[in-house]
């Protein structure tokens, strides 16, 4: 299994840029190589996924044991070449004093070698204080080469070069130039969407072309491949959602995935697979009407605001999916999905109708309002299979935009104990079949949210609950 973890010194050197450009670049070779992101992230696992062909799985200490992140790097490195680990923020960042959810101890788990990427506009011989100080802060990671960024020319290359050879023994794997074809437009969400721009293959090619042409790839080869074998992991595959494939019939789960919704963990969906789904593709921008013999309906995070003009007048489809709700059609929605379903949606002095199954209306903020990790409790009051008042769960939230003038009286299957949910009290709307919240939860062992999901539209379908009329 060889592997590597993509670290930085900082957050926003450019880690991300390089970890896309090396995944493009070894796949150009022909390698089959497996990308994965530390942390709760969707935007950056797409790039990684659409770099590479294969869908990145994310790895987080907060909402994984040590054991399931093991045997998932074990379970989805199988028949790569090669798998690439990027990290969040810096090595030794993390929540705890201690580091142990730092990618320091993601590298120390999993054996990775570390490649350091160093911004290093405007430093010389002040990088060598920086690579030894990295060194020695903790012998048990082996820092295994650098990666130089945003360089000034080749002059600037050589200098660094010059003082990190005769200062330390680490190898520079490279020197990346400054150049404005590595930029990817940033929102406040972070990276642009994969899924959200057409010429986003062609962008990535090209990246795969200039971080290629600048570092040693043969190198970072020979450094993955001595990576040591994991050990095998005690987590049973019983309890790892998505292993084990479903044998009965299928249920029709409409998905949105399109330009304004595109915030989804490949682990999740492949949970919803094994739990028995048919995953059925729904475009809320250009699709007039729903499919035909829903079962259930999933709408995730994404930037509908980016899009309201189009979601407004689409409104067959809004029509479609505000009629199938009431009439009892199972449904899920996070965060972006919640905000589709509100009455309205305003930004930027704009409002736009949405599909009004929510009876609030969403206002987008400067700054986030929730942002991180979260833990919630349950009221009960979910109708999900197996959702035990009292139970704590863990997930987490990144939105800029609140639910205002919203209806007394509405009930709630969470109590937010850390984060803000919907007004930092409680999270998670329970109105006929369907479950709405700003926290993003993750199928895992610890909570297959997936399979309790399809398991509630089985009931509900076996049950005759759903009566969805159609013109």
């Amino acid at each position: 299994m060889p592997r590597l973890l993509i670290s930085a010194a900082h957050k926003s050197s450019g880690k991300t840029t390089v970890s896309i450009g090396l995944c493009s670049a070894f796949t150009q070779r022909g390698l089959k190589i497996q990308p994965f992101k530390k942390g709760p992230d969707y935007i950056d696992p797409m790039w990684l996924g659409a770099a590479t062909g294969r869908p990145c799985r994310n790895l987080d200490f907060y909402l994984m044991g040590r054991d399931e992140i093991v045997a998932s790097v074990k379970q989805h490195s199988d028949g790569a070449d090669l798998s690439l680990i990027e990290g969040n923020k810096g090595l030794y960042d993390g929540l705890d004093l201690d580091g142990s959810n730092s990618n320091a101890a993601l590298a120390e788990l999993l054996h990775a070698p570390v490649v350091l990427v160093i911004d290093a506009r405007g430093m010389t011989r002040g990088i060598a204080p920086l690579i030894l100080g990295y060194q020695a802060f903790d012998r048990n990671i082996r820092i295994a080469g650098v990666i130089l960024n945003n360089l000034g020319g080749a002059r600037h290359e050589g200098k660094l070069r010059a003082v990190i050879e005769h200062y330390t023994d680490v190898p520079v794997l490279g020197a990346v130039h400054h150049d404005p074809r590595l930029q990817i437009t940033e929102r406040h969400l972070g990276l642009m969407p994969s899924n959200e721009s057409t010429e986003a293959l062609q962008h990535i090619l090209e990246i795969g072309q200039v971080v290629g042409s600048q570092v040693d790839l043969d190198s970072l080869i020979g450094i993955a491949n001595s990576a040591p074998e994991l050990e095998e992991s005690r987590t049973k595959p019983d309890l790892m959602p998505g292993l084990n494939a479903f044998s009965g019939p299928k249920l029709r789960i409409g998905v949105a995935r399109d330009q304004a919704f595109g915030f989804y963990y490949a682990d999740d969906l492949q949970a919803m697979r094994a739990a028995g789904a048919e995953i059925v593709n729904i475009d809320t921008l250009r699709d007039e009407r729903l499919p035909e013999q829903l079962d259930g309906l999933f709408i995730g995070g994404g930037f509908p605001e980016l899009f309201m003009d189009q979601i407004e007048q689409n409104s067959g489809l809004r029509q479609d999916i505000h009629d199938a709700i009431e009439s009892g059609l199972p449904a899920y929605a996070e965060c972006g999905g919640l905000m589709y379903l509100a009455r309205s949606l305003s930004w930027e002095g704009k409002t736009r109708k949405m599909a009004g199954v929510i009876p609030g209306d969403v206002v987008m903020r400067g700054k986030p309002v929730g942002r991180g990790y979260v833990r919630v409790r349950s009221t009960g009051l979910c109708r999900w299979p197996g959702e035990e008042a009292g139970r704590e769960l863990l997930a987490h939230e990144f939105h800029y935009s609140s639910l205002e003038n919203v209806q007394p009286g509405l009930k709630y299957a969470f109590e937010v104990k850390r984060g803000y949910g919907i007004d930092g009290k409680r999270d998670g709307i329970v109105y006929k079949n369907l479950l709405a919240c700003y926290t993003h939860f993750r199928s895992l062992s610890g909570y297959n949210w997936a399979k309790r999901f399809v398991d509630f539209a089985q009931e509900v379908k076996a049950q005759g609950r759903v009566n969805l009329r159609k013109d």
